[in-house]
C-alpha cells in the first residue's frame, strides 16, 4: 500500500509522490517567541515530527525546516512590559523552546530560519509583488491587494464575501483602514513607530508583516515549491491561505504540494483559546506527567481529529506508558535465555512491521500503529510472566529477543523512547525493577547467614507492594508483580 496523505487544499487522500524522488522538503510553522509553547503548539510538534520520522524511516531524505517568529506585536508587547529588548523576550522562549522539545523526544529541525534573520529576502519578495501589481504601499506601509489573486480562499474554501478581514488578530482596523484599498488587504510590511525596532527599506524604515515571514523563510530555505506545508488547523486562514497568495503571486508555481493540518486541542471539553482562559502551557504540565505518556496521549488520537486534555486521559496515558516502558527495558530479564544474541541485530518481525506500515501509510493512523506496539509489549509481558513464574518460556530466546527489537524500532518511529539513564519503569506499587533486584539480593544475603527474620521481613515488604517471590533449586530466586 503506498503511503496517502490527506490534502487539506484538495480536501482527500492522495499517494504521496514526492517533487524529487527519494527526497522530501517540508516546512512547519514554529512559534511565535514571546511565551512558552502551549499544548496546541505541542501537538503540531509532535505530529509532523512523527511525520518526519516516518518519511524517514520508509527510507525518504527529508529536510526539515521549522522557522521561529521573532518579530511580532505580542514579542514587542511582552517587550515594553518587562523592560528589555524584543530580541532578549525572543531569545529566551526560543531557549525554552527547544528544552520542552527535547523533553518531548521532537528532533531537531535541519534549520530553524528567524525572521529578522531573513529581512532581505521578505523585502525582495514584497518589492516583486509591487513590481507585479498584488501590493501597493501607503504612507509607508505596504498591503497586499487580496482580490488581484483569483485563487483567494482555495486552501480554505471560503469566499471574500464570507471572511472576516484582520481575521489573524495581529492588525489594527482602526489605524489601517483609512489605508487599505480594501477591507481584505492584510499588511505586507508596517511603518515604523516611536520606540519600535525597525529596518530601513525601500517604502522607509518599518518591519515585515507576520505572513510575508514564512513566504520569504520557505523560498530562502527550501525553493519555490515544497512537498509538504504543515501548521495546527488554526493557521489554515489567514495565515496559509496568505502564503499561498504571496508566494504563488510571484512564483506561478504551487507553494506547495501537500498541505496538512492537524485538528484542534480542548481542554476538559471546551476549545482551548485565549478568550476563554484555557491556555495550558506544556511546560507546566510536564512538570507533573511524564514527557513520553504526554506524547503518547497525543498520537493516540488521529492527528486530525480534536483531542481533549484532561486529567484522567493524560493518567491513562501514563499507565500505557508504563506498560510500553517495562517492555522496552524487558531485555534485562531475557538476556540470559538460549538463543539471546547480546548485540545482535535481528530482522524485525514481519507481520507487526506490514500492520504497522499499513497503519501509517493510511494517512498516518498512529492509533492503529499503537496499537501493534501494545500487542508486542503485551506478548513480551507474558512471556516475562512465565519466565518469573515457571523458570521457562514459550518462545525461543531469539523470538523474544526479534520481539523486543521490533518494539523498540517501531517505538522510535513514534518518538516514543526510554533515555538510557532512565530507571526501570515503576508499576502502581511504586517499586521499580531495579529497586525490587537490590531487595532480592540483600534477601539471599541474609538467607546464607541464616538470618531469616531478615529475610522473611524482605519478602513480606516485597508481597506487601504486589511482588510474588519463587525460590527455586540453586538459589535461584524469580518474581513477578501481582
Amino acid at each position: 500500500m503506498p503511503l496517502t496523505i490527506y490534502n487539506s487544499l484538495t480536501r482527500h487522500k492522495e499517494t504521496f509522490e514526492p517533487i524529487e524522488p527519494g527526497k522530501v522538503k517540508m516546512y512547519v510553522c514554529g512559534i511565535t517567541a514571546y511565551n512558552y509553547f502551549h499544548v496546541g503548539n505541542a501537538r503540531v510538534f509532535i505530529v509532523f515530527d512523527v511525520v518526519r520520522r516516518y518519511l524517514i524511516w520508509q527510507g525518504y531524505q527529508v529536510r526539515y525546516v521549522q522557522n521561529f517568529t521573532d518579530i511580532d506585536d505580542k514579542i514587542l508587547k511582552r517587550a515594553v512590559t518587562e523592560g528589555v529588548t524584543m530580541k532578549q523576550i525572543a531569545d529566551r522562549y526560543i531557549e525554552a523552546y527547544f528544552e520542552d522539545a527535547d523533553r518531548l523526544n521532537i528532533l531537531r529541525a535541519d534549520s530553524y530560519p528567524k525572521a529578522t534573520q531573513t529581512i532581505d529576502g521578505i523585502q525582495r519578495l514584497i518589492h516583486e509583488l509591487e513590481q507585479r501589481h498584488f501590493a501597493y504601499a501607503a504612507d509607508g506601509d505596504v498591503y497586499y491587494s487580496v482580490r488581484q489573486f483569483s485563487d483567494y480562499g482555495k486552501l480554505s474554501g471560503r469566499k471574500l464575501e464570507e471572511m472576516q478581514a484582520g481575521a489573524s488578530g495581529r492588525v489594527d482596523l482602526d489605524e489601517e483602514a483609512e489605508k487599505k484599498k480594501d477591507p481584505f488587504d492584510f499588511a505586507l510590511w508596517k511603518a515604523a513607530k516611536p520606540g519600535e525596532p525597525a529596518w530601513p527599506s525601500p517604502w522607509g524604515a518599518g518591519r515585515p508583516g507576520w505572513h510575508i515571514e514564512c513566504s520569504a523563510m520557505v523560498r530562502q530555505e527550501l525553493g519555490e515549491t515544497i512537498d509538504i506545508h504543515a501548521g495546527g488547523m488554526d493557521l489554515t486562514f489567514p495565515h496559509h491561505e496568505n502564503e499561498i497568495a504571496q508566494s504563488e503571486a510571484v512564483t506561478g508555481k504551487p507553494l506547495a504540494r501537500f498541505w496538512m493540518h492537524n485538528g484542534f486541542v480542548n481542554m476538559d471539553g471546551e476549545k482551548m483559546s485565549k478568550s476563554l482562559g484555557n491556555i495550558r502551557l506544556t511546560r507546566e504540565l510536564l512538570e507533573t506527567y511524564d514527557p513520553m505518556a504526554f506524547r503518547l496521549f497525543v498520537l493516540q488520537a488521529h492527528y486530525r481529529k480534536p483531542i481533549d486534555f484532561t486529567a484522567e486521559a493524560l493518567t491513562a496515558a501514563e499507565s500505557g506508558w508504563i506498560t510500553l516502558k517495562e517492555a522496552l527495558q524487558a531485555n534485562s530479564q531475557f538476556s540470559a535465555l538460549a538463543g539471546w544474541q547480546a548485540g545482535a541485530d535481528l530482522e524485525l518481525e514481519p507481520t507487526a512491521v506490514a500492520r504497522f506500515n499499513e497503519a501509517m501509510d493510511d494517512d498516518f493512523n498512529t492509533p492503529i500503529a499503537l496499537s501493534v506496539l501494545f500487542e508486542l509489549a503485551k506478548d513480551l509481558r507474558r512471556e516475562r510472566n512465565l519466565l518469573a513464574h515457571q523458570g521457562q518460556t514459550e518462545q525461543t530466546g531469539e523470538q523474544i529477543q526479534q520481539q523486543w527489537q521490533t518494539l523498540v524500532k517501531l517505538c522510535q518511529v513514534l518518538g516514543l523512547e526510554v533515555k538510557p539513564d532512565e530507571p526501570t519503569a515503576p508499576s502502581s506499587n511504586g517499586l521499580t525493577d531495579a529497586e525490587i533486584e537490590t531487595l532480592i539480593q540483600q534477601r539471599q544475603e541474609a538467607r546464607k547467614v541464616k538470618n531469616f527474620a531478615e529475610s522473611d521481613r524482605i519478602r513480606n515488604q516485597l508481597q506487601a507492594k504486589g511482588i510474588t517471590l519463587i525460590d527455586q533449586a540453586g538459589g535461584v530466586t524469580r518474581w513477578h508483580r501481582s
